[in-house]
């Protein structure tokens, strides 16, 4: 199979395109928000377990999978997973590294034009109204008290910033791997860090802003934070937390998502995947953890307490207390704008990395051209960011979707690469496939860790997870309690919601149609030879 003039300039553009498909919102809204509500030092010891045990076996699973398909010349999941397995079941197995991506980019590119949104409403100073009511905004903002509200294009709306990062991303992908995608991450990433350190500086030089109530300083709130507590132990006893944990870990590195796979096709056969590998994983580690750990809740448990922190989901905390919290702030609109800019820096950098496997499947199953697979993108966006911006009342069809496949999904997905790795493609040709050209050698217990451990404990997190947020078990063996859940009830309950099942039922046609393209994919493939394809 003819093989894309698609590469990277060095691997040191590729490590910046894989951190900044992993640096996102999760780093610097989820985590902290997650380390606060499940007891900071617990969270953290959780988070560990699962970032060795999971995220960096599967992210070398997955940067192994990605170079060993491209030797074939295949850059899509149901490609690779066609030149790997041979089988003409394989494809559709890969299909979940196709389907994923195409689904999740539809709402987040949505959330990327709030980003944008706030950044230029903080700049201009619409953001730090006095006694502005903050829930309020971005219920409006949004279009989260009415279906369809927010579909508007005027200057103060959201749907301008939609429009604009449709554009963006659509333009930086035809503008390929090196002048598109590598360009924006190493711009990026390093613009992102400036800005994440600035606020850092500025959030633990704060001191006791009030003295009115001594007990709010940066001291504090950075034990609210990291401090494991007296219950630390009861708290690991949690089913919930490591199932939060796991699933940051997940949504963090950017693993599960078929993004990895498809970057790492486009690497030379002796490039290093394991070190490229760790160095991307510490890279947003180093956001996550140093930064967005230190920055978001800190900040908020400082001007507001711990009741101003406690119980807040991703958004609100990112676009409803923050946004109070700068308003508070001296010399507020400036870091608000830092702030928000570094959202968007962090949300661009992951969209770009979640569109780029449907453009390489696009490519490689129908020989397109980049103008005509961008085009069809560009329509396969439109129609999808535009249903979830339209059915926005309480964010109902952007919650399904991202519940549905960016959380069963990439655990789905996830454990397919690493039972691959191990045990299909079996664990001493995939170990020395890792090593070939590595300047770093994994220690070899990993070899137990990725065959055996890691799939047993991401079977036993997944099972935990439809548990809790399918069946309701309230995880009691004495008294235990099936509850039907509100992803359930939205579908089958007393009183379902009929967005919700609208949605389930868009996500159904959508991956019966991609199922479709994999199965015409196939057919052409079936008819090319399936040989070694290497860059020198």
């Amino acid at each position: 199979m003819s093989r894309p003039q698609e590469a990277w300039t060095s691997n040191l553009g590729v490590i910046f395109a894989v951190a900044g498909s992993a640096v996102g919102l999760g780093n610097f809204l989820r985590f902290p928000g997650l380390a606060a509500q499940y007891g900071g030092g617990a969270f953290m010891i959780a988070y560990f377990v699962s970032l060795l045990v999971i995220g960096v076996p599967v992210c070398w699973a997955e940067w192994t999978v990605g170079r060993h398909g491209g030797h074939h010349g295949y850059h899509s999941s149901p490609g690779i997973f066609h030149a790997l397995l041979r089988r003409r079941w394989a494809k559709y197995f890969g299909s979940i590294g196709f389907l994923i991506p195409m689904l999740v980019c539809m709402y987040y590119v949505y959330v990327e034009a709030w980003c944008l949104g706030y950044a230029v409403n903080a700049i201009s100073g619409r953001l730090s109204v006095p006694g502005m009511h903050y829930g309020e905004f971005f219920a409006t903002y949004t279009g989260a008290n009415v279906d369809g509200v927010a579909v508007k294009f005027g200057l103060g709306d959201v749907g301008i910033f939609v429009v604009i990062v449709l554009l963006l991303n659509l333009y930086l992908l035809y503008r390929g791997l090196s002048k598109g995608i590598e360009l924006a991450c190493r711009v990026g990433m390093p613009l992102l860090v400036g800005l994440g350190l600035i606020l850092l500086v500025r959030v633990l030089t704060l001191g006791t802003p009030d003295p009115a109530r001594p007990g709010q300083n940066v001291l504090t709130a950075l034990g609210f934070m990291w401090n494991p507590g007296d219950s630390v132990l009861a708290s690991l006893r949690n089913p919930q937390l490591w199932l939060a944990a796991a699933g940051q870990v997940f949504f963090s590195l950017s693993i599960g998502l078929g993004v990895i796979i498809t970057y790492a096709s486009y690497l030379r056969k002796t490039d290093d995947v394991t070190l490229s590998g760790l160095t991307a994983v510490s890279a947003n580690e180093f956001c996550e953890v140093a930064l967005g750990g230190m920055i978001t809740v800190p900040a908020a448990f400082i001007f507001l307490g711990a009741a101003g922190v406690a119980g807040q989901g991703t958004f609100a905390l990112g676009f409803i207390v923050l946004p109070e919290v700068f308003a508070h702030m001296p010399a507020g609109v400036l870091f608000a704008s830092a702030f928000f800019v570094l959202l968007f820096l962090a949300a661009v950098t992951s969209s770009l990395s979640i569109l780029q496997p449907v453009i390489a499947f696009l490519e490689e199953a129908f020989a397109m051209r980049r103008a005509v697979s961008v085009s069809w993108l560009a329509l396969v966006m439109i129609l999808g960011t535009g249903f979830v911006w339209y059915f926005s009342k309480d964010l109902k069809a952007l919650d399904t979707i991202d519940f549905w496949i960016g959380n069963v999904g990439v655990f789905l997905q996830g454990t397919v690469i690493i039972l691959l790795f191990g045990w299909v493609i079996g664990i001493e040709k995939s170990w020395r496939e890792m090593h070939r050209g590595a300047a770093l050698r994994v220690p070899g217990f990993f070899r137990i860790v990725m065959r055996y451990i890691t799939p047993l404990y991401l079977i036993t997190i997944f099972t935990l997870f439809l548990l809790d947020k399918v069946v309701g078990w309230n995880f009691s063996f004495e008294k235990p309690v099936f509850q039907q859940t509100g992803y359930i009830a939205d579908l089958v309950g007393n009183a379902p919601s009929p967005v919700a099942r609208i949605t389930v039922g868009f996500i159904i046609a959508v991956c019966l149609l991609g199922l479709a393209l994999v199965t015409v994919a196939g057919r052409r493939w079936r008819s090319k030879p399936v040989a070694p394809h290497y860059r020198k």
